[in-house]
């Protein structure tokens, strides 16, 4: 009887998930267009004018591309060429290969690939949190491809401590499918506006962060899947990943707040700059781990720096 019971209230959790999908998704259409990649296609946001110096902006977890569009995109789009990326997995963005798609290494091959369809040379690549590692392996891995990097609260290098129980669990190849299929979104309408303040902290997000963003599209199976597999992954290739960071030889800027609390400044930022001679780091003091936000001047500056050399 208790196992009919269990079943019935599981499949009253998976209709209203499936229900609660589609609401996320006509609230939050694509924005852009799709570009073909290996296997799939990938999301993206093009602004600006073509002719203009191309600039990647990457997202990081438990994000879209319009994180990054609301906090600079359409800023930088008055004298740039900006192509923001729904990052495999998030957004609107196929995951082709779905586990195998979660190292940074495997999603720097899919955007190299969107942007050799649009025709993109040398672009400063920006990556805020995840996308640290996302795009130091992009440059390490097409570096005369690369015009510059810009780092925003970056992961970059092992650090103590996990992902989070629910990102370990979600992560399984089983059970982790039938959480995300029944109790993730029912519980995660309630999780989203405090985990929001978390990632802010101490700074306060805006208040249509939510909206703007459309950051309950995390809360679909899939993309939550993908997210979890992303962090899962993540400490192990950055360990194998930061020895490397040595070879980056194009202009490298760091920007990290003192009180970030989700990414460590002393463990990632000032750790890579010390193994990078040319790169240059600025840690704002009483700033959070959402620079992009708080202190979106400082890099708007730093890309005007090694974008219109």
């Amino acid at each position: 009887m208790l196992i009919l019971v269990i079943l019935a209230i599981l499949a009253v959790l998976a209709a209203v998930t499936l229900a609660g999908t589609a609401a996320i998704e006509r609230a939050n259409p694509p924005a852009g267009r799709f570009v073909d990649v290996d296997g799939g296609r990938l999301h993206i946001v093009e602004l600006g004018r073509a002719d203009a110096p191309p600039v990647v902006l990457l997202h990081g977890a438990s994000g879209n591309l319009r994180d990054m569009q609301f906090a600079l995109g359409d800023r930088l789009a008055a004298r740039y060429r900006v192509i923001l990326v729904d990052r495999p997995g998030h957004g609107w963005s196929d995951r082709p290969n779905g586990r195998g798609n979660a190292s940074p290494a495997a999603q720097a091959t899919l955007i190299h690939q969107v942007l050799a369809a649009l025709g993109v040379t040398r672009p400063v690549v920006l990556g805020h949190s995840w996308s640290g590692a996302l795009a130091t392996a992009y440059a390490l891995a097409y570096p005369t491809e690369t015009r510059a990097l810009i780092l925003l609260a970056p992961v970059t290098h092992p650090w103590p401590g996990g992902i989070g129980w629910i990102n370990d669990v979600v992560a399984l190849p089983v059970l982790g499918s039938l959480i995300a299929r029944t109790l993730i979104l029912p519980s995660g309408y309630f999780m989203l506006e405090p985990g929001v303040a978390g990632v802010f902290s101490p700074d306060t997000p805006p208040p249509d962060y939510g909206a703007r963003t459309g950051v309950a599209l995390l809360l679909r199976p899939n993309e939550f899947i993908a997210n979890a597999q992303d962090l899962a992954g993540l400490k192990e290739f950055v360990r194998q990943q930061a020895p490397r960071y040595g070879e980056l030889k194009m202009p490298v800027t760091i920007i990290s707040g003192d009180k970030d609390p989700v990414v460590y400044t002393d463990i990632h930022s000032r750790a890579i700059v010390r193994q990078v001679p040319q790169a240059k780091l600025t840690v704002l003091p009483g700033v959070g781990h959402m620079v992009q936000y708080v202190a979106a001047d400082d890099v708007v500056r730093a890309i005007d720096e090694v974008a219109l050399r």
